[in-house]
């Protein structure tokens, strides 16, 4: 299956069909398990993705596939927190961090539609920073893997362990979506993986800075993500 994956013969039907599949049969499966069965169906066609909330799913795929290609997306706008912890990870573990950036520099986005484009259309601000810049970094690759968890929100809570990614066409896998918040806390203790300080600073999810806020008691893990605007969710997922 493997020279068949990377030699580029299976249509997208195909592919979207394997990854349906493996999401029923994965279903009870470890995260271990889960990244075993991605690299081995994909090798170097498979990468993690990870904002550097936490480097957890990339520890996982190292033990599975050393030097796994691990995609950090430099929006920025990131805390200097955030740009410290891609830099700490990528020195203390086995994997290959690609740090990929938008076509345009910030002074450049600000010179074509003003200052501060996150207050005035968020959407646009994502789809320019975000999403656009992650459709090209995955285009050598034919599945990624997230850190989705169905417990961070109501968005998320039907997210499958593999899945159909129907915009850029690719096998979207997410090996701890079964998992709780204690889940990954008890890994980050066992195994000393790296985490965002800012998640020891009231904020429980960490994006661009402009667009992120500490949490109240209470709210769910996305509540301080675009707070008061209705969005939850920046386009990378849906």
């Amino acid at each position: 299956m493997t020279d068949t994956l990377l030699s580029g013969e299976l249509t997208d039907e195909e592919l979207r069909e394997l990854a349906e599949r493996a999401g029923r049969e994965l279903e009870d499966a470890s995260a271990t398990e889960i990244l075993k069965w991605a690299t081995d169906t994909f090798g170097p066609r498979f990468c993690v993705t990870s904002s550097m909330e936490d480097a957890v799913v990339a520890h996982l795929a190292s033990q599975v596939l050393p030097g796994v290609d691990v995609v950090f997306l430099d929006t920025g706008y990131h805390f200097p927190e955030t740009i410290g912890t891609r830099d700490a990870v990528d020195a203390v573990m086995d994997i290959n961090v690609i740090t990929i950036t938008p076509r345009q520099t910030v002074a450049e986005q600000d010179a074509e539609y003003g200052e501060k484009l996150h207050d005035q259309d968020p959407d646009l601000c994502c789809a320019l920073r975000k999403v656009k810049p992650l459709e090209d970094g995955l285009a050598a690759y034919a599945a990624w893997a997230t850190g989705l968890r169905r417990d961070e929100s109501p968005t998320r809570a039907n997210t499958p362990v593999v899945g159909w990614d129907a915009k850029r066409r690719k096998v979207k896998v997410s090996p701890i979506a079964r998992w709780t918040q204690d889940d990954v806390d008890a890994y980050v203790a066992e195994h000393g993986v790296l985490t965002n300080p800012l998640l020891m600073d009231g904020y429980a999810s960490v994006g661009c800075a402009p667009c992120t806020r500490r949490v109240l008691e209470g709210e769910d893990a996305r509540a301080g993500r675009w707070a008061g605007r209705g969005k939850t969710e920046c386009g990378l997922h849906g």
